[in-house]
């Protein structure tokens, strides 16, 4: 395997970004092809990461996080077949702060990159440090040029219209549950935010990943609810699962697991502070693997049921 090429920069006394670099040193020029990797998290799915491999065309693949190592270098680069998964390079670029993502190297990269991946972690980082920076600039130029972007976790989660940013969450108690989200459907730690990517096949779409091991089917409904536009749809994808999106919306579910596509048929009363959610309805599609799924059309191979929330009480269905 090629060497490792590591590249570290910043200002003095400001956290640097970090670059970590195998394969070729040299960028080449190909010609990618666009789609989206919604991955629910958990253990990292080859297929998900083969598919992204496959639309670099022969490029380089990006890993973007804010904090961690560069190990999805190796993995990413061990996925190659040689044939239609083939890559020039594979990148890691830990952007830890504003001062690093305002950093001309790092726009530079992203500029030349044939597939995005945002790794997990915590989502509130990328909201902090990459909005408003080339770092955001540069991956909403890169999905309007036909590169495909994947993420899982918290990658996932910022890849909608709309996405949980985490913000409020504790550092005792970092994981915002269903039962604490219905409890309080304002309460502060629910922190959503809009058009941090501009993915067209996603408008109106928010997205939450670990769905059913970490019980979050309440929690999006909670975020549905005060986002109060029916228009707003919920894509919930549980761990070891991905939803491979082409930007025409057609979509495949691969993995262990399934992806549950959530609107909102009767629609919450209105939302008051320290008060339970109010009774409303929602229509739940369950795909699961191996099953399609026309994001636009809103129709697939799924399992049609309804979730009703009755004065505050938890909905919890799967």
């Amino acid at each position: 395997m090629a060497a490792i090429y590591v590249v570290a920069a910043g200002a003095q006394g400001q956290k640097a970004y970090k670059y970590f670099r195998m394969g070729s040193a040299q960028d080449v020029a190909a010609k990618p092809r666009a789609g989206f990797a919604l991955m629910g998290g958990g253990t990292d799915l080859d297929e998900a990461f083969r598919w992204m491999c496959e639309r670099a065309g022969g490029g380089d693949f990006l890993v973007l996080r804010a904090a961690g190592t560069d190990a999805y270098n190796p993995y990413v680069l061990g996925l190659q077949d040689g044939k239609a998964c083939r890559l020039n390079s594979v990148a890691t670029l830990v952007i830890p702060d504003k001062a690093a993502a305002n950093d001309p190297f790092v726009a530079e990269t992203i500029a030349h990159a044939e597939a995005i991946f945002i790794a997990g972690g915590d989502q509130s980082n990328y909201i902090r440090y990459w909005t408003g920076t080339p770092v955001q600039a540069g991956i909403n130029a890169a999905i309007a040029h036909g590169v495909p972007v994947g993420g899982t976790s918290a990658g996932l989660a910022v890849m909608g219209e709309w996405a949980y940013s985490a913000e409020g969450d504790q550092p005792d108690d970092p994981n915002l549950d269903s039962k604490l989200a219905q409890s309080d459907p304002l309460n502060p730690r629910i922190t959503l935010v809009h058009g941090f990517l501009e993915i067209p096949v996603l408008k109106g779409i928010i997205t939450d990943s670990h769905f059913v091991k970490r019980d979050r089917m309440g929690r999006l409904l909670v975020f549905l609810a005060q986002i109060g536009d029916l228009r707003i749809r919920g894509l919930g994808i549980e761990e070891r699962a991905a939803v491979l999106l082409e930007s025409d919306g057609k979509a495949m579910v691969v993995g262990r697991g399934a992806a549950y596509f959530v609107r909102g048929v009767k629609p919450a009363g209105k939302l008051v502070a320290g008060q339970a959610m109010p009774d409303c309805g929602f229509e739940v599609l369950k795909v699961a693997t191996g099953k399609s799924f026309d994001l636009r059309a809103w129709s697939g191979d799924a399992v049609r049921y309804s979730v009703d929330v009755k004065a505050g009480g938890a909905a919890t269905a799967y």
